[in-house]
């Protein structure tokens, strides 16, 4: 079986039981935190450190293009959206049940801004140009193309754009490292290689003319200006 396709079919699990990973992405639930705590280290305002570093790179009251791949559920980014109103997002997923947890989440009722579309971010069908901002929350160490996802998120970005989000790091914490690899990846979640701080910060700068590059835990946030 293709990697893609195992990832697809992971995600699609994940899909089903949306319940209790939103519990973790949230923090909210008792075995999402205790997941939080021992495998992801990010117990109390470690949690409250990573969600800022997700969402560092869009301002306040912004109103321009917006894609952000992959929405997931939409468990961290859709309430982030009621606040952006005259913006205009796209939120995209390869995963029909990740998708339709999105759509069907509490979340999204009155997000009028927001457009739901399955796609694929290695082939995205875009102009070059397109969005003012990319937002990909927990994408990068899942996508099997990593190279194909940089580049189309490049591409579909505006000069002066702003690419952000958060990505899993390896070399920060055993813990968490024996964990991608004992379980993340053969269950699907996680698509090796993966980045460490460093690797990934030299990756941003061979590309975009700015970068600001911030870590929590074996999470490093990005902000980058094309």
């Amino acid at each position: 079986m293709e990697r893609k396709q195992i990832v697809h079919n992971a995600y699609a699990v994940v899909g089903q039981l949306s319940k209790g990973y939103d519990g973790m992405m949230k923090n909210e639930s008792l075995l999402g935190r205790l997941a939080n705590r021992f495998f992801w280290q990010l117990s109390g305002s470690r949690y409250e450190s990573f969600v800022r570093q997700a969402f560092q790179g869009i301002p306040k009251g912004f109103s321009g293009t917006l894609l952000e791949v992959p929405v997931g559920t939409g468990v961290l980014s859709l309430p982030h959206y009621h606040r952006m109103k005259s913006a205009k997002i796209v939120c995209l997923d390869y995963s029909e049940q990740m998708l339709q947890q999105a759509m069907e989440s509490p979340a999204a009722r009155g997000l009028h801004q927001v457009e739901f579309v399955r796609g694929d971010v290695g082939n995205l069908q875009y102009l070059d140009g397109s969005f003012d901002c990319v937002l990909s929350l927990n994408g990068l160490h899942a996508f099997p193309n990593k190279m194909a996802a940089f580049h189309e998120t490049y591409r579909v970005l505006k000069k002066g754009g702003t690419f952000t989000g958060c990505c899993y790091v390896k070399g920060q914490n055993r813990i968490t490292d024996l964990f991608v690899q004992a379980f993340c990846v053969p269950m699907g979640f996680f698509t090796p290689p993966f980045d460490t701080a460093a690797s990934l910060e030299e990756r941003l700068r061979s590309m975009y003319r700015e970068v600001k590059v911030t870590r929590t835990g074996s999470f490093a946030g990005f902000v980058c200006r094309k």
